[in-house]
């Protein structure tokens, strides 16, 4: 998995590219928790991402959570198989999606 930052003032965008997983998942964390000082619109660009584990949904959640208190989160150019995992778990209902 690889993970690619714009700062553009306090809007941050991560564009996250392959699977997120068990294996990958806690590096995506680290990467949103760790650069989320000042943000108060988070996009989280999936264009890149055919797949997530619950461990990537349990990221999602947190750094929603954590927006929150600070501002917004959403999720662009989600593919439909991601799109299909989001809605059979609610997480469809819960995030942001564009």
């Amino acid at each position: 998995m690889q993970t690619t930052l714009n700062r553009e003032d306090s809007k941050l965008t991560i564009s996250v590219s392959d699977r997120v997983d068990t294996t990958t998942a806690p590096e995506l964390e680290r990467v949103i928790l760790d650069n989320l000082d000042g943000v108060t619109e988070l996009v989280l660009d999936l264009k890149d991402m055919p797949y997530t584990s619950s461990a990537g949904l349990r990221v999602l959640l947190k750094a929603q959570k954590a927006m929150k208190t600070q501002g917004n989160m959403k999720l662009v150019n989600v593919c439909d198989d991601v799109m299909e995992i989001f809605d059979m778990t609610g997480f469809a209902d819960i995030l942001t999606i564009e």
